[in-house]
């Protein structure tokens, strides 16, 4: 089929994220896609620097996760994982206990669902009474009402939900800089703000040190430790939503790494098969297991045995890549590479951590505007809001790096 009958067709019955129908602009034909690149429907081929929404740490058509893939075909492509169970989950399963310390892992579809089913997980354990969450603004969670819940209620994606989910505990945003002394002033807030609320709260949740799709904030770790802290003083439960910061992202395996505590759950998705299919976990403790008790929760395709096939080989590749050097080689490229768009009058802040760059303007960007000036510069980026942001596979080259970040300069200054 020609790249036009493609977008044709797109346009005539496709619904896309984020997006009405049919969308303000045509969507890009992608033909394939291998490596750092994506190949479009005319031929370009341009330097993917969202890793297919964070999720291809690996690049694409990778050789050993094709054949993981492959192999598990000839086994079996799915099985129901209700009274069942096969290697590649046992295995997965096992992995992921052994690399966060916690217990017992319940296998999701993707991250939105993990989450929702964290949140079963602590309201079950935390028992009657204790049906409030706590959390801090600018977070954001999936899209299910649930998780849509725990996310920012006046400035997320949300809001046209509000009237409808249920009202949680909310404290203002973290001072904004990973690198910036801890507030004081806030830490007492937030103290204040669980003491009150305690008797009713059956969790803390949190995006560990970067809060993602709710505007890439980055935040000192010593605000995610006194969160841990003031969970084990009030015998509340610490969920730590690390769906986009999870194997390496941040330049830690786990965000939580940074303040050196591990919570009580942990929601798992996106990298976890390196952009291949869509798999999300959720990690408890065996107190929160054994609190929960029947966990009522049962997805159809949960523990698919070709995802956790290749979720197996790709946390094989993460183990045996350099990826903390290759991290830090790209985040010293982004910062290079972005820092003259610092100054430009329209641009509010430039920031940088781990694999994970950000260019925030005064105003909100003109998304088909910088799609179409990035896409010139051969780079596919997909910003949102007021941001130009990337966050590049960790198989690129310094060139790759050196791209992204002149395509979102000239996106930001032109």
């Amino acid at each position: 089929m020609e790249a036009e009958e493609i977008s044709r067709l797109d346009r005539e019955h496709v619904w896309h994220p984020y997006a009405a129908v049919p969308p303000g602009a045509p969507a890009q034909v992608v033909r394939g896609a291998h490596g750092v690149r994506l190949t479009l429907g005319d031929g370009r081929e341009v330097v993917d620097g969202m890793s297919s929404w964070w999720a291809a740490i690996h690049g694409y058509n990778h050789p050993r996760l094709n054949q993981a893939a492959r192999d598990q075909l000839d086994d079996m492509a799915h099985v129901m994982f209700g009274g069942l169970t096969h290697e590649p989950a046992v295995r997965l399963a096992k992995r992921l206990a052994e690399l966060t310390g916690l217990d017992r892992v319940f296998l999701a579809d993707s991250g939105s669902v993990a989450v929702e089913v964290a949140i079963k997980m602590a309201l079950q354990a935390a028992g009657p009474g204790r049906t409030r969450l706590f959390t801090v603004r600018g977070g954001y969670h999936g899209d299910t009402f649930g998780a849509m819940a725990v996310c920012d209620p006046v400035n997320g994606m949300h809001h046209l939900f509000s009237g409808v989910l249920p009202r949680h505990v909310f404290a203002p945003l973290p001072p904004a800089g990973y690198g910036t002394p801890p507030d004081e002033a806030y830490l007492a807030e937030l103290s204040a703000l669980v003491t009150a609320h305690a008797a009713e709260l059956a969790a803390i949740i949190v995006e560990p040190v970067v809060q993602g799709a709710g505007g890439m904030r980055f935040y000192h770790p010593a605000y995610l430790r006194r969160l841990r802290e003031l969970a084990d003083e009030h015998g509340v439960l610490l969920v730590a939503d690390e769906i986009a910061t999870g194997f390496g992202r941040t330049g830690e395996l786990f965000g939580c790494d940074h303040a050196g505590i591990r919570p009580d759950i942990m929601c798992l998705g996106k990298a976890l098969t390196g952009g291949y299919l869509t798999l999300a976990a959720t990690l408890c403790t065996a107190r929160v297991a054994d609190a929960v008790g029947v966990l009522m929760h049962g997805p159809t395709f949960m523990g698919n045995p070709l995802a956790a096939a290749v979720a197996g080989a790709s946390l094989d590749l993460l183990a045996e890549r350099p990826w903390r050097e290759e991290v830090k080689r790209i985040e010293a490229g982004l910062l290079d590479g972005l820092a003259p768009a610092a100054g430009h009058p329209g641009v509010r802040d430039v920031r940088v951590l781990g694999a994970i760059g950000v260019i925030e303007m005064r105003d909100p960007v003109d998304v088909p505007r910088v799609q179409d000036v990035v896409l010139r510069h051969g780079v596919w980026l997909r910003p949102f809001g007021r941001l130009i942001y990337t966050m590049p596979p960790y198989a690129c080259e310094p060139g790759d790096i050196a791209a992204i970040t002149r395509a979102m300069v000239a996106a930001a200054t032109s």
